[in-house]
């Protein structure tokens, strides 16, 4: 395997990253179908073990599934399955809830104190800001006021009218989606948000703070998302 400045980094993980850029960067779409064990072991110099534990860890990163006696397949990150395990909200019947989501225009500005904090940006930084409102049965739930970092999606304002949801720009921009971090609170709707929810002002809501993170742990999404809940709940999963 070439020697590089990861060199120090153990095998399997050298292997990982090295199939998880050709991931990122669209040289296996998805849908496709990787080389096998031995073929990425002699490719990269190292033993079948070491290139089994590396196609594990990619495949608990969810970027890869492995079909028994079929071959490992490229996942695709910008399917429902995968776009929405962010979302923890479901139905009376305990599935997750995919609700249809209207985006505002993207606008650009100089990141504040608070996205600086949270999405880890310095002073001179600019973010994308975008109000998203998510809806189920025609009934909107949920108002997201989202901050997200110029420089991973460039000239997203002249994409207005796209999906903004996280898993399709991430994939798009050959960003590989990581794990996110969500703190909750009960707060009171903004007078903005209270006139899309159809709820009083100062309304009690579910406050949803959440980090998204690259593969590598960098935040790329920071969202406030402000959930009044009528017939649905919060599901916490502890593991």
């Amino acid at each position: 395997m070439p020697q590089d400045v990861l060199s120090n980094r153990p095998l399997y993980l050298q292997v990982r990253d090295a199939l998880a850029e050709r991931i990122a960067k669209g040289t296996w779409r998805p849908g496709a179908a990787i080389p096998n064990e031995s073929d990425l072991a002699r490719e990269f110099g190292v033993s079948p073990g070491t290139t089994r534990k590396a196609l594990d860890l990619i495949e608990s990163e969810r970027l890869v599934t492995r079909r028994q006696g079929r071959g490992t397949f490229v996942n695709d990150q910008a399917s429902e399955g995968l776009a929405i395990r962010f979302s923890n909200i479901r139905g009376a019947d305990g599935e997750r809830i995919v609700g249809q989501v209207e985006a505002g225009e993207a606008t650009e500005g100089k990141a504040n104190a608070l996205e600086r904090e949270r999405l880890r940006l310095q002073a001179a930084d600019h973010v994308y800001r975008i109000r998203r409102v998510q809806s189920h049965d025609g009934r909107p739930f949920m108002v997201e006021d989202v901050s997200m970092p110029a420089t991973i999606f460039p000239r997203l304002v002249e994409m207005n009218g796209v999906n903004h949801r996280i898993a399709i720009l991430a994939q798009r921009h050959g960003v590989l989606l990581g794990k996110a971090q969500e703190r909750i609170s009960i707060g009171q709707a903004s007078p903005e948000a209270a006139e899309v929810l159809g709820i009083a002002p100062a309304t009690a809501i579910l406050s949803l703070d959440r980090v998204t993170q690259t593969l590598d742990g960098y935040p790329v999404e920071w969202r406030i998302g402000q959930c009044h809940l009528v017939g649905q709940h919060y599901l916490a999963e502890m593991t």
